[in-house]
């Protein structure tokens, strides 16, 4: 636990141990790191002492780890990196960047090399699913049921980047009633980081809208230069580790490949740089139908702001997420500084959220990737 204090002036004294007496959502290192930070603390701490209430609702998922991912990451007791070493994921493939010591976004040139689940059938969802989807999934336990993985499996920590777009189209009104067949989606993708090295992941949009022609643009500086404007195409869904399983008997084995001239139900294409910066280049053979931010810290980078001034401009759906509920209303004020109206789509629980807590957060309350959402 980070002291939220850290970096203000003094340096931190010691482990952060001494909680705000008030909201107990925050921590210090030292009685006198609290009383100087009260000045700022102050205007947050009222909404941190509402969020703390919804602690449990915050830590509830139906997974058999739950506890240990949420509670026990919390406490120290356990880290990301003996979560999925228990698992045989530490370092490993599509997983490598799920805990501090992996692979960053700066490591994209690995994306190819291990594009598998490295999982039994039973735990990933490796092929299509058995029947459509017949009614809204609107949690967790919803989607594992379809896909009839149990409820040990991690796979939640990679699919909540598709199953947030997912769930974000629902919120803003597009849905496979509305998306006829051939239909095409265009998705503006902004501001990817460790999702560069899970790309694999995105192609269970093809289960999720059925016969729709899925276009997402990624765009964001984070994007290595060398990769500036490819284009990829997702043919199928990653495979598990069992070498007799049917999803290694498609004829298509390759599951990203720099696109040519093969069609596809899912097209990914990079742009390196700012959206307001990219948006005349990406425009021209793809306007959005929704643009979606995940986990874009809107309030901690004044780079958004010109790409909020854009958004509002173009009048199109836009859906962000955050780690935590404060982030969120933080990045909403400063929404509504730049367009001077309120949130078209209140702050609210995701429940698509990856199901693992952050390490190291300066909050006691636990913070998760794409945990709330709004949009404008």
């Amino acid at each position: 636990m980070k002291c939220a204090a850290n970096g203000s002036g003094t340096r931190c004294s010691s482990a952060a141990t001494t909680v705000c007496a008030r909201c107990e959502a925050v921590a210090y290192c030292s009685l006198s790191h609290r009383i100087a930070h009260w000045s700022h603390h102050k205007t947050e701490c009222d909404r941190l002492q509402q969020q703390m209430e919804s602690l449990a609702v915050l830590n509830d998922f139906p997974f058999t780890f739950s506890r240990q991912a949420t509670i026990q990451v919390c406490a120290n007791q356990e880290t990301r990196c003996s979560f999925l070493s228990k698992r045989g994921l530490h370092r490993v493939g599509m997983w490598m960047c799920e805990c501090l010591c992996g692979a960053s976004s700066s490591s994209f040139d690995l994306l190819g090399l291990n594009n598998g689940w490295d999982l039994p059938s039973a735990l990933c969802p490796c092929r299509g699913p058995e029947a459509l989807v017949s009614e809204r999934l609107c949690s967790w336990r919803d989607y594992f049921k379809w896909r009839s993985i149990q409820f040990d499996s991690p796979v939640a920590l990679l699919l909540h980047w598709p199953l947030t777009i997912y769930h974000a189209a629902q919120l803003v009104g597009i849905t496979t009633l509305n998306l006829e067949v051939s239909d095409k989606l265009h998705i503006h993708y902004l501001g990817p980081e460790k999702e560069l090295l899970q790309l694999a992941v995105f192609g269970e949009l093809q289960a999720l809208f059925p016969g729709v022609h899925i276009h997402i643009e990624l765009v964001g500086p984070a994007i290595p230069p060398q990769r500036d404007g490819e284009k990829i195409s997702i043919s199928k869904y990653p495979c598990c580790n069992e070498a007799k399983c049917v999803c290694k008997l498609a004829t298509e084995n390759v599951i990203l490949e720099t696109q040519t001239c093969m069609s596809s139900a899912l097209t990914l294409q990079l742009w390196r740089g700012f959206y307001h910066d990219r948006y005349k280049d990406i425009v021209k053979g793809s306007f959005p139908d929704l643009i979606i931010a995940p986990n874009g810290g809107i309030a901690a980078y004044s780079s958004w702001l010109p790409s909020i001034e854009l958004i509002e401009k173009i009048d199109v759906p836009a859906v962000l997420t955050d780690y935590c509920e404060e982030a969120c209303h933080l990045a909403a004020s400063c929404i509504k500084t730049v367009t001077g109206r309120p949130l078209r789509l209140p702050v609210q629980l995701n429940p698509f959220r990856q199901p693992i807590a952050v390490e190291d957060s300066v909050l006691v309350l636990p913070c998760y990737s794409n945990c709330f959402l709004f949009g404008m």
